[in-house]
This record gives C-alpha cells, structure tokens and sequence, in this order.
C-alpha cells in the first residue's frame, strides 16, 4: 500500500501528542504513525499519561507490525497534561521533552493538540542535532559523513549541526467558547488570551502547520498566530474501507437487532465522548418533546465520558430515559457498524477542527445534521451533503431533524452526494502521501535556515 520508490529516504519521525486516548486527534495521529512505518520511516510517539473513561489507543500503538515486523517506538511523558500546570510543565519541557529529543535525534518532530503542540515545538526549536550521518541508530543514515543529508546543509559537508523539521497540526481550536455567568466568562477569555500568545510563540517555533481544516488555518491567522506561508490543509485521514464495505456482523439489521432497535425506529446517533461542549443537552433540549410523542424515535449515544451520570439524570427528569441507547466506550472497530445502525448522525459539538464523525457517517450513508462551527461546514456542507444549523439553534436543530424524519429521500441524497468524496478526501493513505511532501517541504527550509540556528541543547552524551 505504502510502497517506498527509488528515491526514498528514510526519516526518523518523532510524534508529540498530550494523550492518548480515543479520539478524532489520536486516531489521525496513530495512522499518520502507522503509515509512516509502512513506507520504512522510523517512528516513535510521545505522549502523556492516559487516564479515564475516554479510552486508550495504546494497545493498538503497541500491538502494529509493518510486514518486515518494524513497529512504532513509544514513550510515555509522565509529566505531559492537558490542563495548565506550571511546574509539570516546566518539568515537561526541561526533562521529558528536551532529553528525548536528545536521546531520538529526529530528523522530524510532528507535534499534536495544543499542550503537546506549544511544548514540543519549543524544545524541538530549542535543540541543536547531530548531522544526520552521525547519528546511531538513523536507518538509511549516509555511509559518509560528507555525504549531504536531509537534515543537513546542502554542501556544508555534513557537518554542522541543526534543529529538526518541526510540524504542528491543528487538530481542533484550543480556544474555548465563551459562555456562563459573569466570572465564567472572565476566566475563559483570560484562558484563551493565555492560549494565544502561547500559539503565537509557537508559531515561531515552528516550519509548518497543517490544519485538518481551512476554518483552522483562517480562525489562527486572524488572531496574529502564526504567518499565511507557514499553514497547509491536510484533511484527517481513516480507514475507509471498514465503513464502506461492512462486514456481515456489521451490517444495520445485524446491529439494530444487537441493540433491540426496532426496524421502523427512528434513530438518531451521536458519536462523541459525553463530555462538556459535544451538545447532548442541546439534543435533550430539542428533541426532548418529539420523544416523548413519538415512541420509535431512539438517541444512540456512542461514547463515555465524565458527563454521563449528569446526561442520564437529565434525560430521565425529562422523561427520555427509556429512549435512549447507550452503547458505553466502543473499540474504533465497531463504530462503522453503529453508524449505519442511525437514521441520522447529529453533532451538535460546540467546537471542532474537522469533525471524523461527519466524513465517517457520509462514508456509511448516513444524512448528518451539525452545528457550523469551526471546520464542520467543509464536510457537512449544507444542503449538498447534510444539514447545518448554527451554534445553540435549539429550533433549528430540532426542525433538521423532524425535516430528514419527514424525508427519507432527501437523507439518501445527501449521504449519498458525500460518499464518493470522502472515500478520496478522508482516505488514510491520502493523509500519509499529504504529510511526506510536508515533510519535505519542512525539511529543505530547515536545511536553508541551519547557519542561523543556534541550538540550546547539547547533543547525545557520552
């Protein structure tokens, strides 16, 4: 699939990312890892410690084989979290990320989310390597140090030293919605200020930056981060092929049954950790008196999350509880199945990079219905293949949904006008084949700019 060609040069791949769990961000990082492996580049992945109902995507890390039995290295950052903590942080930087960088010697570091993004970017920035021939264990290094290397000066001899190629995607907006009382949005505007000079000293500290949608690329340049030449489009790429060619165990009558759904039953499904800004009370909130009128129409939630026990107790004061099915955290492998198992996929999510669940539903010929926030609308786009409402449209929302209820062919004109689309535009091997010219690209202007780097960190230690 990933077959490398007469010019093919292997690279040493260092991937950062904040954690690693079952996510959209994660999933896209673990097969641009993967790909990268079958094409004989030599990958490793950082991340930081993985807790909670969200779920793991180690065991999958861990378990991959390339067909000559190469896997991808991984390494845990015990200092590495989500949330702002300074001394972590400062422990992050100086301790976990600065010595494995030393210790890899990448000749690229691809970070990912926005903790792991502004870290690794700093400490890859901040670090002087080895010419590329000298570094053990580099496959496909040169045989001479004279010989001119990726991550070394053209006719310099090999000798100097410079940082990697340094990467950053955009994965989703770090910046959150302003929203609560008073305080609430104080602290949340300072958060974002916070969050914003830290991505605009990023940017600086970095060669390129893919964004899986141009609504990312436009929203950070129009708050200064970054500039317009450093940015480029790669759409999140996945495995396409488990939602277009369903497996028998996986077609929709073997999984409504598997889940007592009845075959006249309306079901509206979700895919989402529940958990804060993904909309399930805004479903609640809007479909609440159609349940409650119309027995067969069902919400299948798929997902856990921190806010299950609040959802449940929620639906149940709203009289929705009996109508809703939860399928609680699922392995990636049964998600195609449950996708087709919906009459409609709704993601009302009040903040997205490029919804996966969007292209997902369209790839199985589900209709979505989303809110157009951020990259939504790039594949939900509207009237063409799905239907968008705009952010907390409780109304509009709910008038969507009752409009595909009341139209099945339009469901199926909408999904159907998206499928073939986002077979290409979503493929993994897209995303891959998208990344080396990347790569290379990130590659030459660390190249052309290596007589000006001065690097902070010292080299590997005898």
């Amino acid at each position: 699939m990933f077959a490398p060609n007469d010019a093919f040069v292997p690279l040493k791949i260092l991937h950062i990312s904040t954690r690693l769990i079952l996510g959209g961000s994660q999933e896209n990082t673990v097969l641009s890892c993967e790909g990268q492996a079958r094409l004989g580049h030599d990958v490793h992945l950082a991340y930081g410690p993985i807790y909670g109902p969200e779920g793991s995507m180690l065991e999958r890390v861990q378990s991959f084989r390339t067909d000559d039995g190469r896997g991808i290295t991984t390494h845990e950052l015990p200092n590495m979290v989500r949330q702002i903590s300074p001394l972590k942080d400062h422990f992050c930087f100086h301790h976990d990320l600065k010595r494995l960088i030393r210790e890899v010697q990448p000749d690229v570091v691809h970070t990912h989310s926005s903790k792991a993004g502004i870290l690794g970017r700093w400490a890859a920035w901040s670090c002087s390597l080895s010419p590329r021939g000298e570094r053990a264990g580099v496959r496909g290094a040169p045989s001479s140090p004279k010989t001119p290397s990726v991550s070394s000066p053209v006719g310099d001899g090999g000798a100097r030293k410079s940082r990697p190629a340094v990467i950053h995607t955009i994965h989703g907006p770090p910046f959150m919605p302003v929203e609560g009382g008073g305080l609430s949005h104080a602290k949340i505007r300072v958060k974002n200020k916070i969050y914003e000079v830290a991505e605009k000293f990023a940017a600086k500290r970095c060669h390129t930056i893919v964004s899986v949608a141009d609504a990312m690329t436009e929203q950070f340049l129009a708050r200064g981060i970054g500039r317009t030449e450093q940015y480029i489009t790669v759409r999140s790429g996945m495995e396409t092929d488990p939602y277009l060619k369903p497996e028998h165990d996986q077609s929709r009558p073997v999984i409504r049954e598997h889940l007592g759904l009845g075959e006249d039953d309306f079901v509206i499904g979700t895919v989402a950790r529940l958990a804060q800004h993904k909309g399930h009370d805004d479903l609640l909130d809007a479909l609440a008196e159609d349940l409650r009128k119309n027995p067969g129409w069902k919400l299948l939630w798929v997902g856990d999350g921190w806010w299950k026990d609040r959802l449940i107790a929620k639906a149940e004061a709203l009289g929705v509880r009996g109508q809703i099915v939860l399928t609680g955290l699922v392995p990636p492998a049964r998600v195609p199945g449950l996708i087709r198992a919906m009459d409609v996929l709704a993601h009302p999510s009040y903040r997205e990079g490029l919804p996966r669940t969007v292209p997902q539903a369209l790839l199985c010929g589900v209709c979505p219905v989303a809110y157009d926030v951020d990259g939504t609308r790039e594949a939900c786009r509207d009237g063409e293949t799905g239907l968008l409402v705009q952010q907390g449209d409780l109304a509009g929302l709910q008038s969507a949904i009752v409009q595909l209820h009341d139209d099945p062919e339009l469901r199926i004109r909408l999904a159907s006008h998206g499928r073939d689309w986002c077979a290409t535009e979503f493929a993994a091997e897209t995303m891959v084949e998208h990344l080396e010219a990347v790569y290379e690209r990130a590659l030459r202007m660390a190249r052309w700019h290596a007589a000006d780097h001065a690097g902070t960190c010292a080299g590997p230690q005898s």
